[in-house]
């Protein structure tokens, strides 16, 4: 695959990644993502596809909405999300339609891997990372017989890394990355 240099798409998606980019420096200065930013990139999302394609258009950038919502918040009910983080994930499904958010949710999972692997070699805190996650992993694996509490327990008590990672900052990572292979 080749990066998407279509100067065209760039350019239509410039004002969507520059507010992305507003999220992923407030997600790391602030640990929250600001709930005018969020509402602003869904709202500007559906106008944005309503404007260009339509009812056809609102239809995929809604459905893209909820698909985003979903997905974030699955993760928010384990507490493995903040509520910011949920409405970024709805506001990335207003902008890239249901395909395109689930896209970058996969794609964030790895880079948000690749990320904390990264700061727990740097602190010397690979072992408790493999630890914890394979807890994490069984307590999961459990779930249909004691339930999630375990699991939002587990979560909430072992910290593998110092600083828990800022979602927003691989969020945007993958949605780059997402535009320029995927589309």
């Amino acid at each position: 695959m080749s990066a998407n240099l279509n100067l065209a798409m760039w350019m239509r998606m410039a004002p969507f990644l520059a507010l992305l980019g507003v999220a992923a420096v407030t997600d790391i200065l602030w640990r929250r993502i600001p709930n005018w930013l969020t509402v602003a990139l869904m709202a500007a999302g559906l106008v944005r596809a309503a404007w260009l394609f339509g009812l056809q258009g609102l239809d995929h950038s809604a459905l893209g909405l909820v698909v985003g919502g979903s997905l974030g918040f699955a993760l928010f009910a384990m507490s493995a999300l903040g509520g910011g983080d949920v409405k970024l994930l709805a506001a990335i499904g207003a902008w890239m339609g249901p395909k395109g958010v689930f896209l970058v949710f996969i794609v964030e999972a790895v880079v948000g891997l690749v990320i904390v692997l990264v700061q727990a070699l740097a602190q010397g805190r690979v072992r408790t990372l493999f630890r914890n996650s394979a807890l994490i992993a069984v307590n999961f694996a459990y779930a249909s017989e004691t339930g999630l509490g375990p699991v939002v327990e587990s979560g909430r008590s072992m910290k593998s890394v110092s600083r828990p990672l800022p979602y927003a900052v691989p969020t945007l990572v993958a949605t780059l990355l997402v535009l320029a292979y995927c589309t």
